[in-house]
């Protein structure tokens, strides 16, 4: 029982990462085990077939369907573009003239002789994958994926908005209490993963987004200043689609709230390196939580870090959820079997904590805890 309801994160200097990148269709894989690469590299691609577009050359041309195949000028497989004439007719010694153009530019698909309508496929849609974070290669499955694996620092939010970027870590305040304001934001910060303090104004986000900011790691947003990044609510179900302009990771959570001291000293001790970042959350089945890599490319140690999927024990390390301690760490002194009341009256599992800030010995519910992997 001691990890009954327990979620967990990690936050860890020593973490052995391992991302794979997958096509959606299989395609053309460009690296090989063993390889090292960049997280801006790309590493595979492919083509996903073009749109559909459906043209009534009957309709155009006023004429049965029947008919559409002794007016068409092209024919199935032929390739056309945007405006060419693909059919035409004319009567009474060419004094009405009828034309159908293609809206679209691609091949002709089909023809059909029942409605008279021709199918064009639209031009192939390139996708290109790539690294997504600097490592080798271990695996390379087919024409469709690679794993690559780092050995990194690793740390893991609470919630995030936006998709995969990377870019250079950047100290934006001096401590993890501070604000990040608009006027810290500057041309400087292009291309970057920006470390804030306790909270980041919607001001601020919308000027790291404006420089081109790769992401955003702070401990906290309100909640109405992330709905107006966004332009809408924030949903429910998952995230990192959004199309916002820079990527955002809470470490703690809305509000204003100090990111946790050890997350702070291992972004701080890590400013300059190269960084991916990704916004990613779900927090139904199949939890997903947003995530800070910090590869280490000569790093040859092995990982280390207690299992959080094994559950609470003396020593583990928690971040409390819940007022009146919420946002705070403290270790686990103690894991009493009986269940005991509490403010509400209800018969709960509890666990002893020390706080790590002030020492003090508390006694709190495991409901209100999350454990934290370092």
């Amino acid at each position: 029982m001691a990890h009954g309801y327990t979620p967990g994160l990690r936050v860890t200097e020593r973490a052995l990462v391992r991302r794979r990148r997958h096509l959606p269709l299989p395609g053309q894989v460009h690296v090989q085990v063993g390889e090292r690469v960049s997280a801006d590299q790309l590493v595979a691609s492919t083509e996903l077939p073009g749109n559909v577009t459906n043209l009534n050359v009957a309709h155009e041309l006023s004429c049965t369907p029947a008919d559409v195949p002794d007016y068409l000028v092209v024919s199935v497989g032929d390739a056309v573009e945007i405006g060419e004439v693909i059919a035409e007719t004319r009567a009474l010694w060419g004094l009405f003239h009828s034309v159908a153009t293609t809206p679209v530019s691609g091949t002709v698909e089909t023809i059909s002789e029942v409605t008279g309508q021709v199918l064009i496929r639209g031009k192939p849609i390139r996708v290109e994958i790539d690294a997504y974070l600097d490592g080798t290669v271990i695996e390379v499955e087919g024409d469709e994926a690679i794993t690559v694996e780092a050995r990194a620092a690793f740390l893991q939010g609470i919630l995030g908005v936006g998709g995969e970027a990377h870019g250079d870590l950047k100290l934006v305040v001096e401590s993890p209490d501070a604000v990040v304001e608009a006027d810290l934001i500057d041309d400087s910060c292009a291309g970057c993963v920006l470390v804030g303090g306790s909270r980041v104004t919607l001001e601020a986000l919308r000027a790291a987004a404006e420089v081109g900011a790769a992401g955003v790691v702070v401990g906290g947003v309100h909640g109405m200043d992330l709905n107006e990044f966004l332009g809408e609510p924030l949903g429910v179900a998952i995230t990192g689609q959004e199309d916002v302009g820079t990527t955002l990771v809470l470490t703690e959570g809305f509000g204003e709230i100090a990111m946790a001291g050890r997350s702070w000293k291992l972004l701080a001790a890590r400013s300059g390196r190269r960084t991916s970042i990704n916004g990613a959350t779900q927090i139904r089945a199949g939890v997903i939580r947003p995530e800070v890599i910090i590869p280490e490319p000569e790093a040859t140690w092995e990982a280390d870090g207690v299992d959080v999927s094994a559950g609470l024990a003396p020593g583990s390390y928690v971040r409390l959820i819940r007022e009146p301690y919420f946002g705070r760490l403290a270790i686990v002194t103690d894991l009493p079997e009986q269940l005991q009341q509490i403010e509400t009256e209800a018969h709960v599992r509890v666990l002893r904590a020390r706080l790590e800030d002030t020492g003090e010995e508390i006694t709190v519910p495991r409901a209100n805890v999350e454990a934290i992997q370092r």
